[in-house]
């Protein structure tokens, strides 16, 4: 989770109020927060990442400046008008479509502030935009350049500037070859044959996103004119990335003002801090939290949260205004967990359950833990793997055409864009990343896998790698399990043909005339794709299916 490190005298001065630090150690961790540790007048707090406006000592301010009741309800900033314009070139659509800028202006840049506005970029990087791939963000020093701004793809050859911590010009190609931030995230314009780029009315390179910023605007302690771009691949996480850092910013006694990106067809003035509507059920609220509160103690609590909200007509309904920095907000329940934060959790009442009840396992994992005995019994070892995978592992390395799987809309990178389908892939992922290890090795998992209709079922598979591992023996092996678990009796081997196995050396497991599992030799392409040579052995069985057999 982010940590964030501040001055405790420099959260108090941008507080506005006093609270003493043995308060503010008692109070913040009921906003959803952690100490990490206290070093003199040096706090560091623990946010948890779904709440990306508290990634700075602003943000924690405006926070604590709601939440102890010093001045509760929205915060709202004034956004005055400017004439800067950001012409949008047709050619990014195809790479990173989406930019939103601001400027802000009359800033002190003392240390702590460039500290603390360097830090939060990283953090939204991070977080919010998923290393960069989804949102990234481009700091200026707003006097040397010149609007209006064009954001267009060019040649990564055709265009050179001197990059942050150069001193020498590069073309776009240089700086991801020889720059270290350019080396680091050249995997997010692998796959593009032009390069985005956003220079000023007389072609000086601001930003050559979501790689680096060029030296001309870089931020100094006299910078007071500061121009922010946010460039990505969702429009409303840049949106919300721009808001976080103009108003943290604002926090600081700057003054915003808007700009207009102007695509083909349309055009949009940002920032956008108009707060975003939600109806909030005072009967849900109170059903969530077994509570009979009134709409009032719902409002108040909300306040608290730094929400404006009103009753509607219709009582039993609260309308409540979203800050336009709380990205976090996307359901109905989301509210509720503020209302109940913002109530207090150390007020909820406890009491002892009215009637005595005796919990028991479920069935199905009774089962389970009984295949678990069994499959150690055999000995082999069991793991837990991620059921985030890729098509590569999924479905090439396995020789397979690719099957109906669901993929990862925003994927965090190449290696974790879909759901996996089997387990078997996983297992070998792991042999190979145990190669250098004595053999034999044998492993199993039993867990989770996805169907084409984004359906969990779970799945019993294991491998075993070793230089005289063969069919017979895997067969023995899956015998042995159908025999301890009770179902061998209604169980038919039969040949089949799966392109990850040895043709002749593959059988599939029949019950009621349908398939439950497979298992055989490993063939030789599928061995080497995972970087392994030696024999292995495999089988996957849905248990699903054992478990209907014996309830």
């Amino acid at each position: 989770m982010p940590v964030v490190t501040f001055d405790y005298n420099d959260f108090i001065n941008l507080l506005g109020y006093h609270v003493s630090k043995d308060e503010l150690i008692e109070k913040i961790p009921m906003i959803g927060a952690d100490f990490d540790r206290i070093d003199g007048d040096e706090i560091s707090i623990e946010f948890f990442p779904n709440r990306p406006d508290l990634a700075s000592v602003e943000g924690i301010a405006r926070a604590a400046r709601a939440f102890f009741s010093f001045k509760p309800g929205l915060r709202k900033y004034d956004v005055k008008k400017s004439s800067i314009s950001v012409d949008v070139d047709y050619s990014v659509k195809s790479i990173r479509p989406f930019v939103a800028t601001a400027l802000v202006k009359n800033l002190v840049m003392t240390d702590r502030l460039i500290a603390s506005l360097m830090d939060l970029q990283e953090k939204l990087h991070f977080g919010l935009g998923r290393n960069r791939k989804k949102v990234a963000i481009g700091v200026h020093d707003f006097e040397p350049i010149q609007p209006p701004f064009k954001y267009k793809a060019v040649d990564p050859d055709s265009v050179e500037f001197v990059p942050l911590a150069k001193t020498e010009s590069m073309t776009l190609r240089e700086i991801l070859e020889r720059h270290e931030k350019g080396v680091e995230y050249a995997h997010l314009l692998k796959k593009a044959d032009k390069y985005p780029l956003i220079v000023d009315a007389n072609n000086n390179v601001l930003s050559f996103p979501p790689i680096i910023n060029g030296s001309l605007t870089e931020v100094t302690p006299y910078t007071k004119n500061v121009f922010i771009d946010v460039t990505g691949t969702d429009r409303r996480s840049i949106e919300y990335a721009l808001n976080i850092i103009i108003t943290a910013l604002a926090e600081r006694g700057g003054d915003i003002y808007n700009t207009i990106v102007r695509y083909d067809r349309e055009s949009y003035v940002f920032p956008d801090l108009t707060p975003k509507k939600k109806i909030l059920s005072t009967t849900y609220v109170n059903k969530i939290l077994g509570m009979q509160m009134r709409e009032k103690e719902i409002i108040d609590s909300l306040r608290k949260m730094g929400y404006n909200a009103t009753v509607r007509k219709n009582k039993k309904q609260i309308t409540v205004e979203i800050p336009p920095w709380r990205s976090d907000i996307l359901h109905e329940i989301d509210l509720v967990e503020d209302v109940a934060i913002g109530y207090g959790f150390e007020r909820f009442k406890t009491d002892f359950p009215r009637e005595p009840t005796f919990g028991k396992t479920l069935p199905h994992h009774d089962i389970h833990e009984n295949l678990r005995r069994i499959m150690i019994g055999l000995g082999f070892n069991e793991i837990t793997t991620f059921t985030i995978s890729n098509k590569r592992d999924e479905f090439t390395k396995m020789r397979l055409k690719t099957l109906p799987h669901v993929q990862i809309k925003n994927p965090i990178g190449e290696e974790y864009s879909c759901l996996r389908t089997g387990l078997i892939p996983s297992l070998l992922k792991i042999l190979s990343e145990n190669r250098h290890h004595p053999l034999p090795q044998q492993i199993f998992e039993l867990g989770i896998v996805v169907d084409e209709k984004a359906k969990n079922h779970y799945s019993l598979a294991a491998v075993k790698i070793d230089a005289k591992a063969n069919f017979s023996e895997c067969k023995s092996l899956v015998e042995a399990l159908l025999r301890d678990i009770g179902v061998k009796k209604s169980c038919d081997i039969r040949e089949k043909k799966h392109p990850a196995f040895i043709i002749g050396r593959c059988a599939a497991i029949i019950k009621n005339g349908r398939e439950i599992g497979f298992f055989g030799e490993i063939h030789p392409e599928t061995i080497t794709a995972f970087n392994l040579s030696h024999p292995i052995i495999a089988f996957e069985i849905r248990t699903n299916h054992i478990i209907k057999t014996l309830h």
